[in-house]
C-alpha cells in the first residue's frame, strides 16, 4: 500500500490536472499488451492496432515501449503536468525534452533493470545523448496518429470528473472529494492507495498533490511518488464507460424524434454537469450549435445552469432526467 502523509498546507495547495501524455502512455501500453486485463473499445482496437504496428517500425518508439513494464514506467516520459486543466501535449513534450540527461539516464537504468531489452536498435536510441529528443519525437508521432483525434472527447470526460469532485470539495471538503476516488481512501491524516506497493509513508512537504483523472488508466490507479517529480495520484475518471457505448446518433429513438437527434444527444450527455465547450468536445458538435440546443432545452425546463468561476455549467432538471431516462428504455 502506498501512503501519502498530508498536512494542512498540502490541502491548501492540492489541485486537479489533466495529462495528455499520460493518456498516450496508457494507450501505448495497452496496444503493446503490457497491461494484461486492460482493454479498449473494440472499435478503437480495430482502428488503432494497424497504426500502432506501423509506428513500431520506428526504433525510437520501440525504445519508449522498452522502458515500460506491467506496473511501472519512467516518470520523465509522462511527467506530472504543470498546467492544471489547460495542459497540452506540446507542454508535455517540452517537459520531456527539457529533462536533465542525468535524470533520464537514471530512470532508463531503472526501467531496463525491471525489464531487460534485447532490441539493439532501441538500446542504441536509449544510449544517445539526445535520447530525450529522440523519445519525445516518437511520442509526438504516436500522439498525432493514435490519440489526437480522440483527445477532445477524453479531455471532456476528465474535465467533467473534475467538475463533479470540485462540487464535492465545496460541499464537504477534501475528505469527501477523495473518498470517491477508486482504490483511494482518506485515513488518519493521510491518503492511502491500496493497489500500489509502497514502503514507509511518503512524508508531507506542504506542496500538495496533483489529482489527475484519466480515462485509459481504468481499471487501475497510478501515482508519482519519487523525487524530483511532484506527488500525484492518477485515478479512473467518472464516465469513462461512455467510450464503450455506441453513439446516440446511430439510434436516437423516440426522444430524438420528439426533440431532435442533436438536442437529444446534448440532453443525454448531461448525466453529469458540463460546460458548453465540454459538451461540444464530447459530442463532436460546434460550440455554437451546442449553445443553441442548450438555450432551447433551458427554455423547455429540461436543463438549468449555474456559474462556477469563469465557466457556466449546465445540468439536467428532474424533468430532463425523466426524459433522458426514457431514452434507455
Amino acid at each position: 500500500m502506498l501512503r501519502f502523509e498530508v498536512s494542512v498546507d498540502d490541502m491548501l495547495h492540492s489541485r486537479f490536472a489533466v495529462s495528455p501524455i499520460f493518456e498516450l502512455s496508457s494507450l501505448l501500453r495497452v496496444l503493446a499488451r503490457l497491461r494484461p486485463g486492460h482493454r479498449m473499445p473494440p472499435a478503437w482496437t480495430a482502428r488503432l492496432a494497424p497504426v500502432f504496428r506501423s509506428l513500431c517500425e520506428d526504433p525510437a518508439l520501440r525504445a519508449v515501449l522498452a522502458l515500460h513494464s506491467r506496473i511501472w514506467g519512467p516518470a520523465f516520459l509522462a511527467p506530472p503536468p504543470t498546467g492544471g486543466l489547460t495542459q497540452s501535449i506540446e507542454d508535455d513534450l517540452a517537459t520531456i525534452r527539457a529533462t536533465p540527461l542525468s535524470l533520464a539516464r537514471r530512470e532508463i537504468r531503472q526501467a531496463l533493470q525491471r525489464r531487460p531489452c534485447h532490441d539493439e536498435e532501441a538500446l542504441a536510441i536509449l544510449g544517445r545523448r539526445d535520447v530525450t529528443e529522440q523519445l519525445s519525437g516518437a511520442l509526438d508521432r504516436a500522439w498525432r496518429e493514435l490519440l489526437a483525434r480522440d483527445w477532445p472527447r477524453l479531455r471532456a470526460i476528465c474535465e467533467r470528473d473534475v467538475l463533479y469532485r470540485s462540487d464535492e470539495l465545496g460541499r464537504a471538503g477534501w475528505a469527501a472529494a477523495i473518498a470517491g476516488l477508486p482504490h483511494v481512501r482518506w485515513r488518519a491524516g493521510g491518503i492511502e492507495i491500496a493497489r500500489l506497493a509502497g514502503g514507509a509513508p511518503m512524508p508531507s512537504d506542504g506542496s500538495g498533490l496533483l489529482l489527475m483523472p484519466s480515462v485509459l488508466v481504468w481499471p487501475s490507479v497510478a501515482a508519482f511518488s519519487d523525487p524530483p517529480w511532484p506527488r500525484a495520484i492518477i485515478y479512473p475518471a467518472r464516465g469513462a464507460g461512455v467510450l464503450w457505448e455506441p453513439p446516440l446518433a446511430t439510434d436516437p429513438g423516440a426522444l430524438g424524434v420528439l426533440i431532435g437527434q442533436s438536442r437529444a444527444r446534448v440532453l443525454c450527455a448531461l448525466a453529469e454537469p458540463a460546460s458548453t465547450t465540454q459538451l461540444a468536445r464530447a459530442l463532436g458538435l460546434a460550440i455554437g450549435a451546442v449553445g443553441d440546443h442548450l438555450a432551447v432545452l433551458r427554455r423547455a425546463g429540461l436543463v438549468d445552469r449555474a456559474r462556477a468561476g469563469r465557466s457556466v455549467h449546465y445540468r439536467r432538471t428532474p424533468l430532463g432526467d425523466a426524459l433522458a431516462s426514457s431514452a434507455d428504455d
